[in-house]
């Protein structure tokens, strides 16, 4: 099912969502990545706030995850449902229950119950999505009342398989371009995180910089 097929308010253009790749992003993520794709002080604050938003025995959604999901190990969960693009990399996540594999570029209809869930987190995927609109109305629609969404991202990506509308942008701007489009599809955005980082071991006690630490915190107060 793809973005035609849902209800949702469009904010982007044609032109916005043009990729340099366009091939079939399963082809792309058809190989695991058993690497970390962010650095450990930029893991330690994502790590932290989940420990302070996320409540216990809840229903965690990790979109767009991989083989780890930075949850905190002191917090326990209902379940945990992790879903991404390569089979190898969900199976070996420790913290999911459950997962599927799903291309949100080509289909962005979830197979889960409205309702259903209480806490949705993407982490280094919403630079990926052609259709976030789509993506974020469905969202809205599986997320309990109250439920919360948290988007974090640092300045690292695979640029060729970034639309147009996040390359174009700075970090304020995709902050600002991410709140808009979960406004725009009834969620309410309460906070708003960017922040500089130092980096690990030697260099960060020279004051070098680490990975940037960008977050969207959201909640839904209304379902469909």
């Amino acid at each position: 099912m793809n973005s035609s097929d849902l209800s949702y308010k469009t904010v982007l253009t044609a032109s916005d969502r043009h990729k340099q790749d366009e091939t079939d992003d399963s082809l792309f993520y058809a190989q695991p990545r058993f690497v970390q794709h962010l650095d450990g002080s930029f893991r330690k604050q994502l790590t932290n706030l989940y420990e302070e938003k996320l409540k216990p025995n809840t229903i965690v959604l990790d979109l767009m995850s991989s083989w780890v999901s930075h949850l905190p190990s002191n917090v326990k969960f209902k379940q945990v449902i992790g879903h991404g693009l390569n089979k190898q990399e969900l199976e070996a996540n420790p913290h999911l229950n459950k997962h599927w594999v799903q291309n949100l570029n080509s289909n962005q209809k979830l197979p889960i119950e409205s309702n259903l869930v209480d806490a949705v987190l993407i982490v280094a995927g919403w630079q990926y999505l052609q259709y976030p609109e789509a993506v974020s109305s469905e969202l809205l629609r599986i997320t309990s009342p109250g439920g919360i969404i948290i988007v974090s991202f640092s300045n690292r990506m695979f640029s060729t398989k970034a639309p147009r509308a996040w390359l174009d942008a700075n970090d304020s701007e995709r902050l600002f371009g991410i709140s808009k489009i979960l406004s725009n599809q009834g969620w309410i955005v309460e906070q708003i995180i960017n922040k500089n980082s130092l980096a690990e071991g030697l260099l960060g006690l020279f004051g070098g910089n680490g990975d940037p630490f960008l977050s969207i915190i959201a909640r839904a107060t209304k379902n469909k």
